[in-house]
């Protein structure tokens, strides 16, 4: 999920991100430490690459602006992609708008993939991200949160408020209808 960087130590970080004069240079490390695992969840959600470095900048200015009210009862990181879960929704809510495209259909994505210069999958890539694109929001946010960022159940519990057993089953349905369109 995050970068491998054994540099980074959270409990300092939050500790440095709650003093004013360590606050800048804590933040600046965050960016860093998190910026590649934030674009990846990010990008698995709206596929589309100038949308996701939008998304990715509007995540780190929502947590830069309300930095003083990270209460540390979850993890930084959980909160970063708590952020991050919600701007793609967001996003994803006004395009389903723009599209006129119902809550379980965003066949727009599967063509946004087609079309987006800066994807570069080859063919059994691009039909796993089609498939996973073509499940219910839910499903495909747990699937996307599982299988790719290879998150637990708790962190996913805690970024989608939704409980352990219910995230279980979201996912095996998501698997289940992902193996069909496989075989």
């Amino acid at each position: 999920m995050a970068n491998k960087d054994y540099n980074f130590n959270e409990q300092l970080i939050v500790a440095h991100l709650r003093d004013s004069n360590l606050c800048r240079s804590a933040f600046e490390k965050v960016i860093e430490h998190y910026t590649e695992p934030l674009y990846w969840h990010i990008r698995r959600l709206v596929l589309n690459h100038d949308d996701t470095n939008d998304l990715l900048q509007n995540t780190f200015m929502k947590a830069w602006d309300n930095i003083e009210y990270f209460r540390g009862e979850a993890k930084l990181s959980t909160w970063l992609y708590k952020i991050a879960t919600n701007e793609a929704i967001t996003l994803l809510s006004r395009n389903r708008e723009r599209y006129h495209a119902s809550i379980d259909s965003d066949a727009y994505l599967v063509e946004n993939l087609e079309a987006d210069e800066w994807f570069d999958g080859e063919e059994l890539h691009k039909q796993l991200l089609t498939a996973v694109n073509e499940l219910p929001e839910k499903q495909r946010l747990v699937f996307n949160m599982k299988y790719f960022a290879e998150m637990k159940y708790e962190q996913i519990s805690e970024i989608l408020g939704t409980s352990v057993g219910a995230l279980k089953a979201t996912y095996h349905h998501a698997v289940k209808k992902i193996t069909e369109k496989f075989q």
